[in-house]
């Protein structure tokens, strides 16, 4: 796959634009970090974006999250390792990036109703925008991920 267009470069005011609103959900909405990490990382799997789950990845075990935790996002529902709160969280997130199928199902929001006051379910939901924002960027302009020094088997 070969890289479109570097988007920040073409439109750097959009850019900042995006880079403000992600900022404000990381620095200013007063989300927990692990549930802002499940939030850009579980959208970022469901979008396909190779370069958001790469860097979600990394920034999750940087500030660090466990292997354990990190692997099992995609398969949240089957394992016991996510709280109430993580879980109703992954719901919405999941509800809201595939919302043209979902339609923002009652009870993704009752979940969410049951841990969140009403301001922290709209902060909640703006970052789900926001990685849905970035994802459709990578996505679309086909953004590469760095490339890590290969594993090597044991």
């Amino acid at each position: 796959m070969q890289p479109r267009f570097n988007f920040a470069n073409a439109a750097p005011d959009a850019y900042k634009a995006v880079a403000a609103l992600d900022s404000y959900v990381v620095k200013d909405a007063g989300i927990e970090p692990r549930l802002i990490h499940l939030i850009k990382l579980r959208a970022s799997q469901i979008n396909g974006c190779a370069y958001c789950v790469d860097m979600h990845v990394k920034e999750a075990r940087h500030t660090g999250l466990s292997e354990q935790w990190i692997n099992l996002v995609c398969v949240w529902r089957e394992s016991p390792i996510f709280d109430e709160r993580e879980r109703a969280v992954l719901g919405w997130t999941e509800a809201l990036t595939n919302i043209a199928q979902t339609g923002a199902p009652d009870d993704a929001y009752e979940a969410l109703k049951a841990h969140f006051t009403e301001e922290e379910m709209t902060k909640v939901t703006v970052a789900i925008g926001a990685i849905n924002v970035w994802n459709r960027l990578a996505v679309g302009f086909r953004s590469q991920h760095p490339i890590d020094a290969p594993a090597k088997a044991a």
